[in-house]
């Protein structure tokens, strides 16, 4: 597997990543209806910078990373993965978080926050436990899950 920035001719491989994730509406707070331009335009903002996990020409995963706040706050990094269904438990999350770890630290930061990890995402939580995020703030009820109502949202921090 490589990891490596995305270019325009992946925008189709992480629309087909990004559209199940998007419409299940259960790990992140973006529009269960968004069309592909809308959210092509949210995962390529200006001010992230997006990769994608490869392996035998076929993309796995994506993630992009930004500055998580400005002027005080622009040195701990943000970043938001997403893995294709058919990758999942392949460990292509894993090697995204500690590519983007890598890619952080060289771009400056010094640490990196998770603002906003639905709590019943435990695939994630773990993850992120796993690699050394403390879970430094609970919002309770904070996330709207389509089956299992009002759930917690996390924020999740670690040093770089």
């Amino acid at each position: 597997m490589i990891i490596r920035p995305a270019t325009p001719a992946d925008r189709a491989a992480i629309w087909a990543i990004l559209e199940p994730v998007i419409r299940a509406g259960e790990t992140y707070t973006l529009d269960r209806d968004m069309d592909e331009d809308a959210a092509l335009a949210y995962w390529f903002g200006a001010d992230k910078a997006v990769f994608v996990a490869e392996e035998d020409g076929v993309v796995l995963g994506t993630y992009y990373l930004r500055a998580n706040q400005a002027g005080g706050g622009a040195h701990v990094a943000n970043c938001g993965y997403m893995t294709g269904a058919a990758a999942t438990g392949r460990g292509v999350a894993r090697a995204m978080a500690l590519h983007s770890f890598d890619a952080a630290k060289a771009r400056g930061f010094r640490a990196m926050q998770f603002n906003f990890v639905v709590a019943s995402n435990t695939r994630a939580v773990g993850l992120w436990q796993s690699l050394g995020f403390e879970t430094v703030g609970r919002l309770p009820g904070a996330f709207a899950h389509p089956v299992l109502g009002f759930v917690d949202a996390l924020v999740m921090f670690r040093a770089l």
